[in-house]
């Protein structure tokens, strides 16, 4: 008989099919319900594109309404005004052409979005509707042979188990036939086993009479026996029958177990994949035409807008202003043209129109030609730094115009937060405190560069016209005059040249760096502010004399001034202190963005000077450096200080853009001015005066053959060296 155990054990089994079918079944009505869903979001998806765009139409009629209307506006306006002949002649200049593009550029766009709101509802919702109707008719379809997948599936699992319980019971029923098979052996076995035990007790006995022993007792024994081996054959045949019924059950279970896991393999791996295809059949390709209808649309009105920009932006780079100003010019010739001469009115017969050389006159004409020629020679030298400082202002100023701060890309890489587009926003270039400031910065340095323009033009229409005198004076008296005009300038920069041959920083750099490093270190506008012009004229002319107006330490000069005759006497250099041919070495220099590598770069490209000039140098720098701590003060940092010495230091070579360069020669300035003990050798290096900031109290010494405390003497034999050596202003032209 079955055991307890196994018969529980049984149970269980079948149990756990029953449960491992119960959740396939549930499986089964989950992946139909899921199925459902994605239907349903598909079309609620379809639904919420025609939605979609059937909105997005009505905002492009909208927009392209709203462009329309503000185009026609400007149009009409352009077109309707009283001066509508001066808009015709002035729209040939650049500005004007930028304004109809964009004007044109509008229209374009207005025809565009109106022909994106068409495309909208004509073609890609009608699509749209298209598409979900599809779809919901094939996943009808689909789901009927997932359905009957199914059934088919649940009808293999119902076989198997059908299968499975046959296997159970003829195995249980082999079992059972086992068992009573094994009692009917021990049965024998118990029998045999007590006629052996019979004979073994019995003492030995002859053959002959064992073997009558044994006839007498075999008609008992065999009874018994052939009743246990009749009823051992009965039991052995019932066994082995149920034993190949149970063998053969469990192949069909096998078989069918099999049969079952592919079916359920076949059913998961293919059949849903192939449901689910069913599905989706041609979804995603109507949905990928749809979409790139849509995408063609929007490209063919980016590819056309970007047409449009293409050509407001060549028109934008072409703006100009020099090209607007000649058109002007041509435009109103009749305006801008010079007028005709002024002729000699005579007087009273008078017929004589050119000067009188008399020789009563001609000492007079001969001296009033020379205080011209000198009086030319200043001014001219006066109006060259005024020229340069104003050009290097007006460098600074188109540098703040034309920074190129209008890439507004960031502004576009929104995140999923508005907060962060805020922000972006917030720190561009539009925020108020930065854009005050540079504003402030901007109306500052414009207000500088007129007021350097206004005494440049005063300046050259004064030379303008003691040119004219001068030269009319000089072609009444003849080439002799002109020769004797030009003895005064030689014999003063001989003058010059003559005090300036024994010292190894000239007498006029060192006393005005003296002066205003006593008194002028916290004046405002140093050396950006024009002094007194005949202070300047008589302080360069007591210089000029061998004389040191400056020595002592009154303080009744005007600090300005000071300040222009140290800047005129490096203007007045028959070469710059920087000369040409380190130009390039240097300025290529502009482009390293640190500070420190420029510094040893232009310590490498000042290796090839004279000495003296390294000396002067190194002196004025120092100095410049000192004077820009006092920023707070005086309001000259490096860099304004650079564009005040940047033109009179380092003249831009004939055949280069003076603008762009000069903007490159105050950077080089400032950086020279920020890392001069970088970039200069110390007196160990090379031998020489330098400048050290005065201290409390320094006694100087008004003598010129007294070495102030401003420069620091090496050694005695340096010194002799020093004051020995050739003249600074032939070194300096080198």
């Amino acid at each position: 008989m079955t055991s307890p155990a196994k018969f529980r054990k049984d149970k269980e089994i079948v149990a756990e099919y029953e449960t491992q079918v119960k959740e396939i079944r549930a499986q089964l009505v989950e992946q139909l319900k899921c199925l459902d869903q994605q239907c349903e979001l598909r079309v609620q998806l379809l639904q919420d594109l025609q939605d979609f765009f059937r909105k997005k139409a009505e905002i492009e009629v909208d927009y392209s309404r709203n462009l329309e209307k503000l185009a026609e506006r400007f149009l009409t306006k352009t077109r309707s005004t009283k001066d509508h002949l001066l808009k015709k002649e002035h729209s040939i200049l650049s500005p004007v052409n930028c304004w109809n593009l964009l004007l044109l550029q509008v229209k374009r766009e207005s025809r565009d979005h109106a022909t994106l709101s068409d495309l909208y509802l004509n073609n890609i919702i009608p699509r749209f509707a298209q598409i979900s109707e599809d779809s919901g008719r094939l996943f009808k379809k689909s789901k009927e042979v997932g359905v009957q997948l199914q059934e088919d599936l649940l009808k293999v699992l119902n076989e198997l188990y059908t299968v499975m319980k046959t296997y159970h019971m003829y195995n249980t029923d082999s079992i059972n036939a086992e068992s009573k098979l094994k009692e009917a052996e021990k049965q024998e076995e118990k029998q045999m086993g007590r006629s052996g035990r019979q004979d073994d007790r019995q003492t030995p006995r002859s053959p002959d009479t064992l073997a009558s022993i044994k006839t007498d007792e075999k008609p008992v024994r065999r009874s018994s026996v052939k009743k246990i081996e009749k009823m051992k054959e009965k039991r052995q045949a019932k066994y082995t029958e149920n034993k190949l019924k149970a063998i053969k059950a469990r192949n069909e279970y096998l078989l069918a177990l099999e049969a079952t896991n592919s079916c359920v393999f076949k059913y998961y791996i293919h059949d849903l994949s192939d449901i689910i295809d069913c599905c989706d059949l041609g979804y995603h390709a109507s949905l990928h035409r749809a979409l790139r209808t849509y995408l063609s649309a929007e490209q063919n009105v980016e590819s056309s807008k970007h047409s449009g920009l293409e050509t407001l932006e060549g028109a934008t780079e072409s703006l100009e202003a020099n090209g607007d100003k000649q058109k002007l010019m041509e435009t109103y010739n009749n305006v801008f043209c010079p007028p005709a001469r002024f002729d000699f009115q005579s007087h009273m017969g008078d017929t004589m129109g050119v000067l009188c050389a008399q020789q009563a006159l001609e000492s007079e004409l001969l001296q009033r030609c020379q205080q011209l020629q000198s009086r030319l020679s200043t001014l001219k030298i006066e109006n060259e730094e005024v020229k340069k400082t104003m050009e290097a202002t007006l460098s600074t100023i188109q540098d703040m115009v034309t920074v190129e701060d209008f890439d507004v890309s960031e502004c576009f890489h929104h995140s999923n937060s508005m907060e962060s587009v805020k922000s972006t926003f917030s720190e561009s270039y539009l925020s108020k405190p930065s854009l005050a400031k540079r504003r402030a910065n901007q109306q500052e340095t414009e207000q500088f560069y007129f007021t350097k323009l206004k005494e440049f033009l005063e300046g050259r229409n004064l030379i303008t016209k003691l040119e004219a005198k001068h030269d009319l004076i000089d072609k009444t008296l003849g080439e002799s005059q002109k020769t004797d005009c030009c003895l005064a300038s030689g014999r003063r920069n001989s003058a010059v040249r003559k005090q300036e041959s024994g010292e190894a920083i000239p007498l006029m750099v060192e006393s005005c760096i003296r002066f205003i490093s006593r008194h002028g270190l916290q004046h405002e506008g140093i050396f950006r502010v024009s002094g007194s012009q005949v202070e300047v004229n008589d302080i360069k002319n007591a210089f000029e004399r061998g004389e040191d107006p400056l020595a002592g330490d009154q303080n009744d000069h005007d600090m300005d001034s000071i300040a222009g005759v140290l800047k005129l006497y490096f203007r007045g250099l028959d070469q710059a202190l920087f000369p040409k041919e380190v130009f390039h070495d240097l300025i290529s220099c502009v482009s390293m963005e640190s500070l420190q590598e420029r510094a040893v770069h232009i310590k490498k490209g000042l290796q090839s000077l004279p000495s003296k000039t390294l000396i002067i140098m190194r002196y004025l720098f120092a100095f410049l450096n000192h004077l820009s701590q006092y920023s707070e003060e005086n309001m000259m940092d490096p860099y304004n200080l650079a564009i005040c010495f940047g033109p009179t230091l380092m003249s831009v070579p004939e055949g280069h853009d003076q603008v762009s360069c000069q903007a490159h020669v105050n950077e080089l300035i400032k950086t020279i001015i920020i890392h001069h003990d970088t970039i200069f050798p110390g007196p160990q290096d090379l031998p020489g005066p330098i400048y050290t900031i005065p201290g409390a109290g320094d006694d100087f010494c008004d003598s010129p053959h007294c070495e102030p405390p401003l420069v620091e003497e090496p050694a005695p034999d340096t010194v002799s060296v020093i004051h020995n050596s050739e003249d600074v202003t032939t070194a300096l032209t080198v």
